[in-house]
């Protein structure tokens, strides 16, 4: 005759905590991979790219700073580095890969933190580094396009995206083209949206639009724009 062979009340409950955490375990990992694969990027959203671009500009001229500093080299990265902390929030906030940045020059995909240009996207060639904080009183060296030069009520940099330079103030742009003070309008051909600015800082692309003229333009929710109108008005 067979013994039943009964657990002790103690090695009951040893098994039933065991269960509970290899239950909850599975339920996290479930977890992570659903939010994983609701992460979007540069390549599937346009809200992500056109914050990958700004992040991407702000990084870049960050480097620059590091690599060639002057004396006011140090308050320029302490402006950059807390305008990169709020897009990275924004990223967070839209559902985009935190960190991911464009910068031009890049190939394959984008990575997060690392420079890519994303697949498709139609990136400014000469987009090599931020807008600084600094205000260019002359156009820079590397303006060889011959927008600085354009006669007012011309349109200028044909085919380049707009998006914005993260920095706040008064509705205002950075150029790598005209030096400060030139009055540009800037029109979102996706919804007629224009804003007229003057540039008071320098850039690595035609135009960058601070936050607060980005605002006058952009179409809800989107940091990009694609389809746009660069005019030289003064």
């Amino acid at each position: 005759m067979s013994r039943r062979r009964t657990l002790s009340p103690k090695k009951k409950i040893a098994l039933a905590v065991t269960a509970v955490a290899v239950a909850g375990s599975g339920a996290f990992a479930l977890a992570a991979t659903s939010n994983a694969a609701n992460v979007q990027n540069a390549s599937n959203s346009t809200v992500c790219q056109g914050l990958a671009t700004a992040l991407g500009n702000n990084e870049s001229f960050i480097a620059a700073q590091k690599a060639n500093p002057d004396a006011q080299s140090a308050a320029r990265i302490a402006n950059r580095e807390a305008v990169v902390a709020e897009i990275k929030r924004k990223q967070e906030a839209s559902g985009c890969q935190v960190g991911e940045s464009i910068q031009a020059g890049g190939s394959g995909s984008a990575q997060s933190g690392g420079a890519a240009q994303a697949g498709g996207s139609a990136q400014d060639p000469q987009a090599s580094q931020a807008a600084t904080t600094a205000p260019a009183t002359t156009a820079p060296a590397n303006n060889t396009g011959g927008a600085g030069t354009a006669a007012s009520g011309q349109q200028v940099c044909k085919g380049s995206t707009v998006t914005l330079s993260g920095e706040d103030g008064a509705p205002a742009a950075s150029s790598n083209q005209f030096p400060a003070g030139t009055t540009l309008k800037v029109t979102n051909l996706d919804n007629n949206k224009s804003t007229t600015v003057k540039v008071t800082s320098v850039s690595g692309s035609c135009v960058l639009l601070n936050n607060a003229a980005f605002e006058q333009v952009r179409e809800p929710g989107k940091f990009l724009i694609r389809r746009a109108l660069i005019e030289k008005v003064g």
